[in-house]
């Protein structure tokens, strides 16, 4: 909302994403294994096998949606120069997110995320 003190009016403005619509998570999918990239940014990622997770690649409040949808589990990597923090438990290091599950990733900076969600161990 934005407020005109000289007139005394409220306009509103209509928020979107990049896909024009709030309220759906952009999906992408289909990798056996993938590194992420920035473009990931804001999407729901299908991995079925391997994530690796890099150092400097994401900015601050940047996030990413990793699932599992294969019948076998998917190895989460912290790759160098990253600190990867379970929300769980505070530990750091690789993940293993199991069949079907799925799990979020949220950027503290270019260094520091953290990564929580279900079947994540």
């Amino acid at each position: 909302l934005t407020y005109n003190p000289s007139t005394g009016n409220l306009t509103a403005t209509i928020l979107t994403d990049g896909s024009g619509n709030v309220r759906q998570i952009p999906y992408e999918g289909g990798y056996s294994s993938v590194n992420l990239a920035a473009s990931h940014a804001g999407k729901v990622l299908e991995a079925q096998n391997s994530a690796t997770v890099p150092s400097g690649t994401f900015a601050t409040g940047d996030a990413v949606t990793i699932f599992n949808d294969g019948s076998s589990d998917c190895t989460i990597t912290q790759g160098s120069g990253l600190t990867m923090y379970n929300a769980a438990d505070a530990s750091t290091g690789n993940r293993t997110l199991a069949a079907k599950g799925i799990c979020t990733i949220w950027f503290r900076s270019a260094s520091k995320c953290f990564i929580s969600g279900a079947g994540l161990s």
